[in-house]
């Protein structure tokens, strides 16, 4: 899933980014709610938790490798250019580790 050339065209670069992953458990989350900062519950495949003051909540965000992402949360530890891709275990949360990736603010 690199980023192609419509996408590139008709979105914003942000640059690399440091993707760290979390479940909906109280250990990741805070919370076992699954409620997210905006609002939403948090679903794999669509929810990111980014700094909302780099991206804003509510924006669709494509992520090279993985695809396209809604900003839905934010974190205490999520600052400028990390973003926490939400999954549903604990145990592929921690599997995923911490991995990097180009990431693109669609328009």
């Amino acid at each position: 899933l690199l980023a192609s050339d419509a996408i590139k065209s008709n979105a914003t670069s942000l640059g690399n980014y440091k993707l760290t992953f979390y479940c909906p458990c109280a250990v990741c989350n805070g919370t076992s709610s699954g409620k997210t900062a905006s609002g939403t519950i948090a679903a794999e495949g669509r929810t990111i938790a980014v700094d909302s003051s780099v991206i804003p909540l509510g924006s669709r965000v494509y992520i090279e490798g993985y695809g396209v992402f809604i900003a839905e949360d934010t974190g205490g530890a999520i600052k400028n250019n990390k973003i926490d891709v939400f999954v549903s275990s604990h145990d592929r949360a921690y599997d995923l580790g911490v991995q990097y990736a180009n990431v693109y603010l669609l328009g």
